[in-house]
């Protein structure tokens, strides 16, 4: 079994910041790429961010410049840093993961429950 969960969702004002995290726990053998995706009601959910396990990262212009993502290999973690909040970021924020499990024979993507942000104007 391999759970995602993660930690960090929040109300703030706009301006303000927030870190999202998200481990990874369970029977794995590697992870991929992991990264950050969100959604409000009504809409598909959309990529915000990634990062490869060699630290390359892609960011939704939405985003460039405010939010930061980083992860630590050693403890299956990713992180989002956001800062410069606007009203617009409010949604669900899931963590994604691209992983091998320990007995598995391909990669599979795993989801976390999703996080909820909100941000007041």
């Amino acid at each position: 079994q391999v759970q995602l969960v993660e930690s960090g969702g929040g109300l703030v004002q706009a301006g303000g910041s927030l870190r999202l995290s998200c481990a990874a726990s369970g029977s794995i053998f590697s992870i991929n790429a992991m990264g950050w995706y969100r959604q409000t009601p009504g809409k598909q959910r959309e990529l915000v961010t990634t990062i490869t396990t060699g630290g390359r990262t892609t960011y939704a212009d939405s985003v460039k410049g405010r939010f930061t993502i980083s992860r630590d290999n050693a403890k299956n973690t990713v992180y989002l840093q956001m800062n410069n909040l606007k009203p617009e970021d409010t949604a669900v924020y899931y963590c994604n993961a691209d992983i091998l499990p320990l007995y598995g024979d391909r990669r599979l993507d795993y989801w976390g429950q999703g996080t909820q942000v909100t941000v007041s104007s």
